[in-house]
């Protein structure tokens, strides 16, 4: 049975202009001439154009920035944050335009993209605590006469590389902290979903910011290789799939920049048989297809222990089958579209795999449509999934949740295990010694008790782990101050 769906039909309107590019201040038209079509998931119609840049567009953008940096270095940082905490203010103005922004480019539900917005802010909030953030250490009389201190600088120039499923809240997870830091900085927003990336940089330039400090391109690879390769640019933070988090560390750590690259995830959600069902139920389906389970938080693996699979999958089924599918704006909407066709595609495919390798259909999602052109896919729950079949292991991007039986939660944890990524884990039980075994041994760098999406709030570092990550500093929290700053130690004798 598919699960409901409504809709409202796109307008057909004139073809948009190229968006600009934020360069030294000010709104440019790109070198680049090829532009692509940024589409309305929920529709399929053009919003805008999005021109693709090259080398040219991002050696202008990073010579602004390296040219900014000395002036913006200098500024004291208990000045430069009053920028951000004007910056704050405007996105609190303007958090529904953006939010709007959201769910019209990424097809999000809009109460969805007002909290990605509010998590975003929350990283604004955090830089403005740069004063203490930044601060060293001293020891006195480190020797005979001597004293000694560590001070926290800033590297230079930053590029950020975004994803398209999170265009708010990932483009604020880099550039307040790295430029409260007194970095200057240059994002790259998804070329899906730049122009909330724009904008968040045009209100910054409104908070105050001086020319060059934060820049703005678009494109696709080779504008990420023109970044990557950049000998001005001396760090990089990327979010994004396993492949291209591989390419952009070993490309960008070649040329000796430093590097933090967010990947791919599989995340695993255990449920005992002793579990709250209410609460485990709405987890699972938040986490599972909450932004048609285009996060890498999301929950995709379902590993029921013992008794708890029958009642669990039985109540999850009728959520499934009576969740709404259809415009991220309307009311009545309870999961909005996939980005794209090939996505949509993309998720078939693996159902087709999964049926072949044998799982069981529980609810059948693909035949969610909104009757017009939009991409839309229902949630799917398959049940009696192998652990080493391909819908177990390969990261899908999509509303589909595999269902893998274990007999006890050591069984559950090592299953977990064997996945080549460590984002995130959760576990469902009203057992402390259950969660405490989970917590000690589960190989996952977010773990959720009772929680279905483990997101770290804006202070703790977003610690994925092995192939869910590339570097050694994460994004957001005190990692990210350290990843955006160099340590510099002074010996001072003075006697």
């Amino acid at each position: 049975m598919a699960p409901n769906v409504s809709s409202s039909p796109g307008r057909a309107g004139p073809e948009p202009a190229p968006l600009p590019l934020l360069v030294d201040g000010a709104a440019r038209p790109a070198a680049a001439t090829e532009t692509a079509p940024v589409l309305e998931p929920a529709t399929g119609r053009t919003v805008a154009r999005v021109p693709l840049c090259g080398p040219a567009d991002v050696d202008a953008a990073v010579r602004a920035a390296a040219a900014a940096f000395p002036g913006w270095r200098a500024i004291p940082v208990p000045d430069r944050v009053q920028v951000l905490f004007r910056y704050k203010a405007l996105l609190e103005r303007e958090q529904d335009s953006l939010a709007a922004s959201v769910s019209r480019e990424n097809g999000k539900l809009l109460p969805d993209a007002r909290a990605e917005v509010r998590r975003g802010i929350e990283v604004v909030d955090f830089a403005c605590g740069m004063p203490t953030l930044a601060q060293g250490r001293t020891v006195e009389g480190i020797a005979r006469g001597m004293d000694s201190h560590t001070w926290r600088v800033p590297v230079g120039v930053v590029a950020g590389i975004c994803p398209f499923n999170f265009p708010a809240m990932i483009p604020l997870w880099m550039f307040p902290i790295a430029v409260a830091a007194g970095n200057t900085f240059v994002l790259k927003p998804s070329e899906r979903t730049p122009s909330t990336g724009l904008r968040l940089a045009e209100l910054f330039q409104e908070a105050g910011l001086p020319p060059g400090v934060m820049n703005v391109v678009h494109g696709g690879r080779d504008a990420v290789d023109a970044l990557l390769d950049h000998p001005l640019v001396r760090a990089v933070s990327f979010v994004g799939s396993e492949g291209v988090a591989r390419h952009v560390y070993a490309r960008a750590a070649a040329s000796g920049k430093r590097v933090q690259a967010m990947a791919g995830a599989k995340n695993h959600l255990l449920v005992l048989p002793d579990a709250d069902l209410d609460l485990t139920v709405s987890a699972v389906m938040g986490s599972a297809f909450g932004a048609a389970g285009q996060r890498c938080l999301a929950g995709s693996v379902l590993v029921p222990v013992g008794g708890a699979a029958e009642p669990l999958l039985e109540r999850l089924a009728s959520e499934a089958r009576a969740t709404r599918v259809g415009d991220p704006f309307a009311s009545d909407s309870a999961m909005g579209p996939v980005i794209r066709e090939d996505s949509r595609a993309r998720v078939r495919r693996y159902i087709e795999a999964g049926l072949a390798e044998g799982a069981a259909l529980v609810v059948d999602g693909r035949e969610a449509t909104a009757g017009g052109n939009g991409f839309f896919i229902g949630p799917t729950i398959l049940d009696r999934v192998a652990a080493d079949s391909t819908l177990a292991r390969d990261e899908i991007f999509g509303p589909l949740l595999a269902t893998v039986r274990a007999g006890s939660v050591e069984e559950a944890v090592a299953l977990a295990n064997r996945s080549r990524y460590g984002n995130a884990a959760s576990i469902f039980t009203t057992s402390g010694k259950a969660a405490a075994y989970f917590r000690r041994n589960v190989e996952a760098g977010m773990i959720g008790v009772n929680v279905g999406v483990a997101a770290p709030m804006a202070f703790f570092p977003f610690a994925g782990w092995k192939s869910s990550f590339f570097g050694d500093l994460h994004a957001t929290g005190e990692d990210a101050v350290r990843f955006y700053t160099e340590t510099r130690v002074v010996m001072e004798r003075w006697a």
